[in-house]
């Protein structure tokens, strides 16, 4: 007996066998081509291969919410640094992100007040400032003693209205 619930996900396994069909081994071999990795958000509305010119191989991309440096992007990114080939980080957050749209305490009560749910044991890392918070995390990388010393990481928040990457000049 299966734990997968097939009808939950028909649509998925019904789009994957057109998938299927279609697909063509790439004889990628799972490194980072370009030697980039690109840290973003979860949104559905950032397509970060498009977003940098770039295709499937050339890139390890990570993503969450509010493209946070956590502790599983930095342990990745060891990864990625010393097995996959990755000599630059892009850190990409991007206008209109939930996670700069309240503090702490907010996002906390609005779930609370929808769901009845209390996530106050969760950090959710929210952004007052943007800026601030990518100048945050692209220090986090660059400070962190397993990194290699000559990785070179830059930030830049990604435009959902126009498609533009704002470089941060720190």
């Amino acid at each position: 007996m299966s734990d997968f619930p097939e009808a939950v996900f028909a649509d998925v396994l019904q789009a994957n066998a057109g998938y299927v069909h279609r697909f063509e081994d790439s004889n990628l071999t799972g490194v980072a081509a370009r030697e980039l990795a690109i840290i973003t958000c979860m949104d559905s509305r950032i397509s970060p291969l498009d977003i940098v010119g770039m295709k499937p191989g050339d890139v390890k991309i990570l993503r969450n919410a509010g493209a946070r440096v956590t502790e599983d992007v930095l342990r990745t990114l060891v990864l990625a640094t010393y097995l996959l080939n990755v000599k630059r980080v892009l850190v990409m957050p991007h206008t209109e992100c939930k996670m700069a749209s309240g503090t702490e305490p907010q996002i906390h009560a609005e779930i609370q007040s929808s769901y009845g749910v209390d996530t106050r044991s969760v950090e959710f890392r929210t952004v007052a400032d943007q800026q601030a918070a990518l100048q945050t995390d692209i220090d986090r990388i660059r400070a962190f003693p397993l990194l290699p010393a000559e990785l070179a990481v830059g930030g830049a928040i990604y435009n959902v209205h126009t498609g533009e990457l704002e470089p941060h000049r720190g």
